[in-house]
């Protein structure tokens, strides 16, 4: 495998995280909605994602059906199986509600939870120990990217979640790079010029080696298509402009037809 990663060979993540929004009926709809589709069209290199909150993840995950090739995933989970974690959920529980994948290390969960590297490290080999998906959050501030140490910044973010991680444990982790100047309401979208080098080092460092590098940070319609152009991605994940329906469902669409989906590789 090369620096691509993934490109060339396995598919392409397009996932979204619903934060704080939807209630029950809202997740059946989006997750009725989207197996529909997916039962019309196929996915063919294509692996959807989407993480509701706790309290929709059993209506999400009935809508979806047992056979579906959408991942389910949650925000987030302890690294403790069981214990007095008062509001806390562990990995087997989450998995035994539905979870197949778990977001670790969201710059939210790092600003207003006290998410350290630490705790990511031992969140991320707490889901792998568990055989689900650790889908592993990265990505520098705006005072970071000016001082011009951005790739210095999530590399040394990835390799202490990484940490004592067998080679095959590695191959089975998703990073999504977030820089965090782009990403929320108040975030600008990153150019590909802007993105082009942390994720030449991240594909250096990891490219071969995990199970895909995203790109997550004011992603939408509009620059879909050559954010997937970046030689190293292979996946997206997506906040606003997929929490409805629609916008999730023209940004997978955009990706099946992509070149990486239909083997091509990167433009």
């Amino acid at each position: 495998m090369t620096d691509q990663g993934q490109a060339s060979g396995g598919p392409l993540w397009i996932g979204t995280s619903w934060k704080m929004t939807k209630g029950i009926a809202e997740a059946r709809a989006f997750a009725r909605g989207l197996s529909d589709h997916v039962r019309r069209h196929g996915t063919a290199r294509v692996r959807p994602f989407v993480i509701p909150s706790f309290t929709a993840l059993a209506a999400t995950r009935e809508e979806l059906g047992p056979d579906s090739p959408v991942l389910l995933g949650v925000q987030n989970a302890h690294w403790e199986d069981e214990g007095a974690w008062t509001g806390e959920v562990s990995v087997p529980q989450a998995k035994d509600a539905g979870a197949q994948l778990v977001e670790i290390g969201h710059s939210e969960r790092r600003e207003h939870f006290n998410e350290t590297t630490e705790t990511t490290r031992l969140k991320v080999a707490a889901v792998l120990a568990h055989g689900l998906v650790p889908l592993l959050c990265i990505g520098e501030s705006a005072e970071v990217k000016r001082s011009g140490d951005s790739s210095r910044f999530i590399l040394e973010q990835a390799a202490g979640a990484l940490d004592g991680l067998t080679v095959e444990q590695v191959t089975r982790v998703l990073i999504a790079y977030e820089p965090i100047w782009a990403i929320g309401d108040k975030g600008r979208p990153a150019t590909v010029d802007e993105l082009r080098e942390p994720f030449a080092d991240l594909g250096r460092e990891y490219g071969a080696r995990t199970g895909g590098l995203l790109y997550g940070g004011s992603v939408g319609p509009d620059n879909a298509e050559d954010l997937l152009g970046i030689e190293q991605v292979t996946g997206l994940f997506i906040g606003r402009a997929a929490w409805q329906l629609p916008g999730y469902l023209r940004i997978l669409e955009m990706t099946a037809a992509h070149p990486k989906a239909r083997g091509v590789g990167s433009r």
